[in-house]
């Protein structure tokens, strides 16, 4: 299993416990570079209409574990929007 599974795994197992740099690398794997960084913020496009954004922040090196929900959210929906495009 790649680092990338396995942090997807913990993210799935555990939302309340990654690693901020670890939700980056995600992030940045499925949306590509955050348009917006800062100390603590990182925000990053999502190629939907709405409000196309996923924003994630650092809190003592640890992601909130609410906005690692939003992120498997959005990860599952690129991934779905994309087997309905094949």
């Amino acid at each position: 299993m790649s680092k990338d599974e396995n942090i997807l795994k913990q993210m799935r197992q555990n939302p309340n416990d990654v690693r901020y740099a670890d939700l980056c690398r995600i992030c940045e794997l499925y949306f590509g570079e955050a348009r917006q960084t800062s100390s603590s913020h990182r925000i990053y496009k999502t190629p939907w209409k709405g409000d196309p954004r996923v924003n994630i922040q650092n809190q003592n090196g640890k992601a909130k574990g609410y906005q690692v929900k939003q992120v498997l959210k959005a990860i599952e929906r690129l991934e779905v929007d994309h087997v309905h495009k094949k």
